[in-house]
């Protein structure tokens, strides 16, 4: 992959870097062109060749194959949805919450796609982190049925502390060599798994270090798929464990854990080849919105109903 930052070492009236940067639009990264082309050349320019990727990107989505993230985050909803019905109306329904496990990952992974598409990433963690407080009660009453309920937060915070890490190693890797980036993170990987146990946010640490996961492996290779393969199984099988079906085949016993379902997400991730699909101001917000207005909508019905 060719990084956007080496067209720097262009001018702008270079084939050299037309030849680049043809290179760049394939992997739609609108948003950093637009700063990019900024420093390369006059603003006039920047926004006009802007105006011209932009419409290159959209004609190339719609060529584009495998799902798309309109369809990723539609998907997750209605896996989370599957999941706390379970967990509040249909106890007795489990292939509800095997199916909800799902659904981690893929917010995961579309959280870390947001954070590498965002114009303005101070204003993508305010969003997070304004949701996750208006997510808190409704929140609390699903899973202590009280307004306050400081055992356990909701799983937007777990998200706000992996945005944090993750614009910190974004910080650090700019510029540097491998040998350089890879200690800090792990010492960040750390850090962050230990302030999501001790908030107690939703998957604890664990859920942290699945959104570094997909930050840390994020690249379309053989290798990145290999280790979010492995450290999906790592966390969701050993140390988020719980409870587990036994299993008899071929007169062998075994264990099948609950939450290992989590590593079915990885065939619509793995699926997704950057296409944005449908995308609108009033569905970002609708999608921010559908957590706590499903979490009180459920608590509601839940409540009349017993």
């Amino acid at each position: 992959t060719i990084s956007s930052s080496s067209l720097l070492r262009y001018p702008s009236g270079d084939a050299a870097f037309y030849i680049q940067l043809n290179k760049i639009e394939k992997y739609g990264r609108v948003n950093k062109l637009e700063a990019l082309l900024q420093a390369n050349r006059s603003v006039c320019f920047a926004n006009f060749h802007l105006k011209l990727v932009k419409r290159r990107n959209t004609m190339v989505q719609t060529k584009a194959k495998g799902i798309s993230s309109f369809s990723l985050h539609i998907l997750a909803m209605a896996l989370m949805l599957g999941d706390h019905l379970w967990a509040t109306l249909f106890p007795a329904q489990e292939w509800l919450t095997c199916i909800g496990r799902i659904a981690f990952p893929i917010f995961a992974f579309m959280i870390v796609e947001g954070f590498f598409h965002t114009s303005n990433v101070r204003r993508y963690i305010s969003r997070i982190f304004i949701f996750a407080i208006v997510s808190e009660i409704p929140f609390n009453l699903i899973y202590g049925s009280s307004l306050i309920y400081p055992f356990h937060q909701n799983v937007l915070w777990t998200f706000l502390i992996a945005l944090l890490c993750i614009t910190f190693l974004g910080k650090i890797k700019e510029g540097k060599k491998w040998w350089v980036t890879w200690p800090v993170i792990v010492i960040t990987a750390l850090a962050g798994y230990l302030l999501g146990t001790i908030t107690m946010v939703d998957y604890y640490g664990a859920g942290v270090l699945t959104v570094l996961t997909f930050y840390i492996f994020h690249e379309r290779k053989w290798w990145c798929f290999l280790g979010q393969f492995m450290c999906l199984a790592v966390l969701n099988i050993w140390v988020i464990g719980g409870y587990f079906y036994p299993v008899t085949l071929a007169g062998y016993e075994f264990q099948i854990v609950q939450q290992g379902f989590a590593l079915l997400s990885l065939i619509p991730i793995w699926l997704y080849h950057g296409r944005q699909g449908y995308h609108s101001k009033w569905f970002q917000y609708v999608c921010y919105a559908f957590y706590p207005a499903h979490l009180l909508l459920l608590y509601w019905i839940w409540q009349w109903a017993i």
